[in-house]
């Protein structure tokens, strides 16, 4: 399994993209939410460890009944993820978080009571782990250039018709019980909140496409709603 922690300078963090998270679209908010996002951002930078960690795996796919046999276990990923992923020779699966220290720090805004600072604070924790996931791709890459191969998008429980539940059974593969130190809730939660799991097929013929919201209706996917924001 490849492991790596990061620091906040690897992310490469605009702060467009915060301000995105934050709803503003293309827009740019007032200099005093400027002023509170750098602050928070510079203390954050000082704490965080975000972490990823990834495996690849040979599987079966079963386009008739939507399931991913892998590693002696049967994923129901559904229709729309189980198209996607055709024409896969393999599968990586992952975990990417903010990690604990932002947890804890988040936790500490939190209990200050300022509610700008913890909106801002919860979306850039959102941001990294986004950008984190995005990291893990690029080791990805790297790792599967010299087969050749392509990846897809990454896809996680609880979005395109994958059940939320399923994160124990995918949870179960990375051979450690709390993988880049992220655990599960009984309602298949992650702790830390800010994190980010799934699977991504690679291949000589799969492909990323630069959108696929026209394949799910899935109205609060966070993916339709940034991609609305953009072209506001």
């Amino acid at each position: 399994m490849f492991e790596k922690t990061l620091k906040y300078e690897d992310l490469n963090i605009s702060p467009n993209e915060i301000y995105e998270q934050m709803g503003y679209g293309n827009n740019v908010p007032d200099k005093n939410v400027q002023q509170e996002t750098a602050e928070i951002i510079a203390t954050i930078k000082k704490t965080i460890q975000p972490r990823l960690c990834f495996f690849i795996s040979k599987g079966l796919l079963d386009i008739e009944n939507n399931e991913l046999g892998i590693m002696g276990r049967i994923l129901d990923i559904g229709q729309i993820i189980c198209r996607q992923l055709r024409h896969s020779e393999a599968y990586a699966l992952f975990v990417a978080t903010a990690g604990s220290e932002f947890e804890e720090l988040q936790q500490c805004i939190k209990a200050g009571g300022d509610m700008v600072k913890i909106f801002i604070a919860d979306a850039v924790g959102s941001v990294i782990a986004e950008k984190t996931a995005d990291q893990m791709e690029c080791y990805l890459e790297e790792c599967i250039c010299a087969y050749n191969w392509y990846h897809t998008n990454r896809f996680s429980p609880g979005y395109c018709g994958w059940h939320v539940s399923q994160q124990q059974l995918l949870f179960t593969m990375f051979g450690t019980e709390n993988p880049c130190g992220v655990h599960l809730t009984s309602s298949s939660l992650m702790i830390p909140i800010k994190s980010v799991s799934g699977i991504i097929g690679v291949g000589k013929n799969v492909r990323k496409l630069e959108y696929t919201c026209g394949l799910c209706d899935f109205k609060d996917c966070y993916k339709r709603k940034r991609r609305k924001n953009s072209k506001e």
